[in-house]
């Protein structure tokens, strides 16, 4: 006799998370349960999992754990599909419901007793079935969906991407002005922490109605996507058919800055502003950051294990900053800094050459590939080939990304206390952008009066780039 009986329901695809398909399995077996007379002791609900993938249902484990506690004397579920998908799931189940002894299995219209061979070799053939009904369901779904990419198609399910209407292809106007604004602010070197924090005290959240973080914001903006590009696996195959809303100069100066930054993205916000900025006086060696004792931030020139430098110079921190800072200040309002940029327009057309390689390169590496597949070239001829493209790209990315320093200065020129206006506000990121853009070097010269205390601008003596 059936004390305690378990409901097992799984749907794979639920992208409204609205569970309407599973509340229905369960509402089918509550009213399967009341006909045999069993008590239902718990439900077990996977939604939006996939029985035959292999990756993990936590419900389903729940269950299975419960069999083995002997806390279960009878499974039910809608049908032998929504158990599982893998015949050796199904041999799982089956032998973790032998273990327990449990002997009560069923369905909405059948029912199988472990012990009888006859009903597990038809549970065994239903379930080999679903298994190679999937298999060919998923390989149609990919061929649809790489059919879809190569025609430059937007990306269906889910929620709609952010900077895009409903239909995926006009764009939302305000979306997309916050979008250009975020990535004026990545090429001019601001963090992804502080634009994210920024978005947040505005109230801007993503199509699902959440505050913006790091990782989902760095997806979005990094997307080939937001330039009218279809991408794929990671790889850009064909020209969307929507609206686009960065250039793809844009778009390929962000995705190699940000991978470029990937691995500072896990080191602490910098705390000194003139980092690799400045130079010892005595030895032109760098000066390095080292608080004293008393935690005071200062700047030195170092010496001893894997240092260069002479050892016999430092400076507060402070003071210097403060000095520099305020250089750059006047010195961007200086009317020939905005007439030595004025001149860059064949740089501009080189970086601009430099990312259309970038982009033609990864088509080349992706055509490659396929001709590789189709045997069309050998292995060897594919290695070979590959390593020069993919040499070739590593070094247009960098010169890509060492493009965007003059960035972070262009929205200021020519607009006199511009910059000193949101100084305080553009975070320490962006102000190290700027301070690179201007500054080559600051040569940190010793104190003419050793011990005095009292800190003298004559010291710094700044090479200025602009």
């Amino acid at each position: 006799m059936v004390k305690a009986a378990g409901i097992y329901a799984r749907i794979s695809n639920d992208p409204e998370g609205d569970r309407l398909g599973v509340e229905r399995q369960i509402a089918d077996c509550r009213r399967e349960a009341e006909r045999r007379g069993w008590p239902v002791a718990d439900v077990y609900v996977d939604d939006d999992k996939s029985a035959w993938s292999g990756k993990r249902r936590p419900e389903y484990d729940r269950m299975l754990a419960d069999i083995a506690a002997h806390k279960l004397d009878a499974i039910l579920f809608y049908h032998p599909d929504r158990l599982t998908r893998r015949p050796i799931e199904m041999e799982q189940f089956v032998e973790a419901c032998l273990k327990a002894k449990l002997d009560e299995i069923a369905w909405i219209g059948g029912s199988l007793v472990p012990t009888d061979s006859d009903g597990l070799l038809l549970i065994r053939i239903q379930s080999a079935v679903a298994s190679d009904s999937s298999a060919k369901t998923s390989k149609r779904i990919r061929r649809q969906i790489e059919e879809a990419a190569s025609k430059g198609l937007p990306r269906g399910g889910g929620f709609r991407p952010f900077g895009y209407r409903d239909d995926r292809l006009h764009i939302d106007p305000a979306e997309a002005d916050l979008i250009r604004e975020a990535a004026g602010r990545v090429l001019a070197g601001d963090s992804v922490r502080s634009i994210v924090t920024d978005w947040a005290r505005r109230g801007v959240v993503s199509p699902a109605g959440k505050p913006w973080i790091q990782p989902s914001f760095r997806t979005m903006i990094a997307s080939a996507r937001l330039s009218g590009q279809r991408e794929h696996k990671g790889e850009i195959v064909a020209k969307g058919i929507w609206e686009p809303i960065l250039t793809v100069e844009q778009t390929t100066a962000i995705r190699s800055l940000l991978a470029d930054n990937r691995h500072a993205r896990r080191r602490p916000t910098r705390r000194y502003f003139l980092t690799g900025l400045l130079e010892c006086g005595r030895c032109g060696a760098p000066l390095i950051s080292r608080p004293t004792a008393k935690g005071e931030r200062r700047y030195v020139c170092a010496n001893g294990v894997g240092q260069i430098g002479c050892g016999r110079l430092a400076v507060m921190a402070e003071p210097v900053e403060a000095f520099i800072e305020e250089a750059l200040l006047q010195r961007i309002d200086r009317p020939e800094v905005a007439s030595a940029l004025a001149g860059a327009a064949d740089a501009d057309a080189t970086r601009a050459a430099d990312r259309e390689a970038i982009v033609a390169d990864e088509a080349e590496l992706e055509q490659l590939a396929r001709d590789h597949a189709d045997r069309r070239i050998t292995r060897r001829e594919w290695l070979a080939a590959r390593d020069v493209i993919e040499t070739r790209i590593e070094e247009a990315r960098k010169r890509v990304s060492r493009q965007s320093a003059t960035a972070a200065i262009d929205p200021y020129l020519g607009r006199p206390g511009a910059l000193r206006a949101e100084w305080t506000t553009i975070g320490l990121n962006r102000q190290r952008s700027v301070a690179t853009a201007l500054l080559n070097r600051a040569t940190i010269r010793p104190a003419a009066l050793p011990g005095r205390g009292v800190f003298d601008p004559a010291r710094i003596e700044p090479l200025w780039r602009l």
